[in-house]
């Protein structure tokens, strides 16, 4: 993809809440866009009650859409494995089912390698196994609109100041040079 004359790559990652990997990433520097949205599931055209229900197979993911000449793909990844626990098997924080399952779709065997070598590289820093999952990317599904960049629409609710908050200053303490300022 193009975009005003620059290679844009994309990546689909789905780490718990789409709302979290969202807040991060609309604050990368090099990020055109962030689309929140159901990905995996066996469901066509679902909706957000019917992902919540664990029933349609769905992950809550996100397309990062980024700019490599400005992000590279490893801070996109390494960002991905700081701001959610990727040992955790369908399941973030309070936020359990199927729906947050750690998942990566590759797009092609580039991203499968890219992501590959993420993945061995948090291997070795995590005490747990990783259970992040390779997907087929299937239909991506656009999530409602409420959640898109969901926590710059309601950053005073208590989800994004008890959530959101504590990951977007731990990916802040370690990649503070990649995010926009403020």
């Amino acid at each position: 993809m193009t975009h005003e004359g620059r290679q844009l790559r994309t990546f689909i990652l789905a780490g718990g809440c789409f709302w979290c990997l969202d807040a991060i990433y609309q604050r990368t520097r090099g990020v055109h866009a962030v689309i929140s949205g159901y990905l995996g599931g066996h469901t066509s055209a679902p909706n957000y009650e019917q992902v919540c229900s664990g029933m349609s197979g769905h992950a809550e993911a996100v397309a990062v859409i980024f700019d490599e000449a400005v992000v590279p793909a490893e801070i996109i990844l390494d960002m991905f494995f700081t701001l959610h626990d990727p040992t955790t098997l369908n399941r973030q924080g309070h936020d359990v089912g199927t729906q947050y399952r750690s998942a990566m779709f590759p797009l092609d065997e580039t991203q499968r390698q890219e992501f590959q070598q993420a993945i061995d590289k948090f291997a070795k820093l995590y005490p747990d196994p990783i259970v992040t999952t390779f997907e087929e990317p299937g239909d991506f599904w656009l999530a409602e609109d409420v959640h898109q960049d969901y926590y710059s629409n309601y950053a005073a609710t208590g989800y994004c100041r008890v959530i959101i908050d504590p990951k977007l200053a731990k990916v802040k303490k370690y990649y503070g040079s990649w995010l926009k300022s403020s």
